[in-house]
């Protein structure tokens, strides 16, 4: 069994310090500062079933009892879980918890993770927090055959075979033809009357599943992997702590295993170094870019699903209504394009001779509707040959916006002429655009050229069949 530290009087100290704290604060309803609060105690004394107790009751009061967390719950926990799971792979049970408690913070009744966790205190000797793990887990979820199941073995395990066999029967009822479950009250039954007769029975102990065997020989070969791959690095790096070079390759090692942290850890730690190197710099400005995108293609994934009506994983929780999620997406949208600006500005600006830093920027300063700052920056991108016809569509889109459709057009124009034979979808685009111009403005024969010839490339392509008959009426009835 792992060692579980023994907190220092210093520790209990502070932990009973934020303890009495976080009653008050819970009184006052200020549950943020409360969770914290408990959090910082139930780390230094994780043996607390009290502190433990108190902080799972403030952590479902934060969001009413409403057995579902947070509406955003998934966007913010599956790194969390995705910790919970490598620290329980690693044989890291204090980790587990810390981990599992970031995942109920946001949702109380995460049932994945207060499985993990429940694990996890079995494995520190902690049974009695085992119990109480999956206990509160049957709040939402007291039917669950795996829940129930697991339970039943640690009270089998304490000797409390009377609640055993209650969860047993649970399980049965679930499944019934489930053999564990069918023989298991009957045994429970034998057991119970053995115990009250005080007779000394001895358990032996079952050999490890070959898939968990698997499991942790995968995990124990990655780590191996990652200690091949990165210790040569650090070494290079103890030798000559000034090259950037060396802390943009061990930072992308640890990218590749997942371990954004240490990568960060590591860019930071190369800053002082290296006088703060620029390549340092900006690798920490996409470093930290990264989760928003994922949090916008998470959003993104929970739209499709939503419309789709595909069931997600928290099948049993409310989910966040379609116009929340489109709320929430364009939140997130605006904060990655705001960053993307600033990334590409400071590229823009190291690199002026880059010139697809500045059609990236334009791009970008389009989506914010910031016209003149694009204009500015895709009329130098357009000066290359290689993107002239990228910088000149959005430099057409850039006018259209600004209701000139002489500037639009003329743009558009240069564009088709220098789109390269293989970019199909800009050709169309550039077409597209050319016809709904022209028929916006009053040009409705030049519309049905270029529409024909759009719809000669691609008939459904954003619905030009259906235009161009409105086109046609509308030049008929003139």
């Amino acid at each position: 069994m792992p060692d579980l530290p023994t907190p220092t009087p210093e520790q209990k100290r502070i932990a009973q310090e934020n303890f009495n704290r976080a009653k008050g604060a819970a009184v006052a309803g200020q549950y943020d500062y409360a969770v914290n609060l408990l959090l910082t105690a139930c780390r230094l004394d994780p043996a607390n079933f009290l502190y433990r107790q108190t902080l799972r009751k403030a952590q479902k009061d934060r969001y009413g009892n409403n057995l579902r967390g947070s509406r955003f719950a998934f966007l913010s926990t599956p790194r969390w879980k995705a910790r919970v799971k490598a620290a329980k792979r690693g044989r890291e049970y204090l980790k587990v918890l810390e981990h599992g408690e970031q995942v109920l913070s946001k949702n109380p009744w995460d049932l994945g993770t207060q499985m993990d966790m429940a694990e996890a205190f079995d494995a520190l000797g902690l049974g009695d927090l085992a119990v109480f793990s999956l206990d509160q887990a049957r709040q939402k979820y007291p039917k669950d055959a795996t829940l129930n199941r697991a339970l039943a073995r640690l009270f089998e395990k304490r000797g409390d075979f009377q609640k055993a066999i209650v969860l047993w029967q649970l399980v049965r009822e679930k499944y019934p033809t489930d053999v564990e479950a069918s023989h298991k009250a009957k045994d429970l039954a034998a057991s119970e009357t053995i115990q009250k007769g005080q007779y000394e029975e001895t358990a032996a102990g079952s050999r490890e599943s070959p898939a968990l065997t698997r499991i942790e020989a995968r995990a124990a070969e990655k780590a191996d992997k990652l200690t091949r791959e990165s210790e040569p690095l650090r070494k290079r790096i103890e030798a000559d702590p000034t090259e950037p070079s060396l802390y943009l390759q061990l930072a992308a090692v640890y990218r590749k295993h997942g371990q954004d942290d240490r990568a960060r850890a590591t860019l930071q730690q190369g800053l002082g170094p290296t006088g703060n190197a620029f390549q340092l710099q900006l690798a920490l400005m996409e470093l930290d870019l990264a989760p928003v995108r994922r949090n916008l293609e998470l959003a993104d994934e929970r739209l499709r699903k939503l419309r789709e009506k595909t069931p997600t994983e928290d099948a049993d929780e409310e989910p966040p209504s379609e116009e929340e999620l489109l709320r929430l997406r364009a939140k997130l949208a605006k904060e990655v394009n705001a960053r993307e600006i600033e990334l590409f500005r400071v590229k823009a600006d190291r690199f002026p001779a880059e010139t697809a830093h500045r059609l990236e920027l334009g791009v970008r300063l389009l989506k914010a509707d910031l016209l003149d700052e694009a204009i500015a920056e895709l009329q130098q991108a357009r000066k290359d040959d290689r993107i002239k016809w990228k910088a000149g569509l959005y430099l057409g889109l850039c006018f259209k916006k600004r209701n000139n459709w002489r500037l639009a057009e003329r743009n558009f124009q240069e564009a088709l002429a220098a789109v390269p034979a293989g970019e199909e979808a800009g050709r169309k685009e550039l077409l597209y655009q050319l016809a709904t111009g022209s028929a916006e403005s009053g040009d409705l024969p030049r519309a049905l050229d270029l529409g024909h010839e759009l719809a000669n490339l691609d008939f459904g392509f954003k619905g030009i069949g259906k235009l161009i008959d409105e086109w046609h009426d509308r030049h008929q009835n003139a």
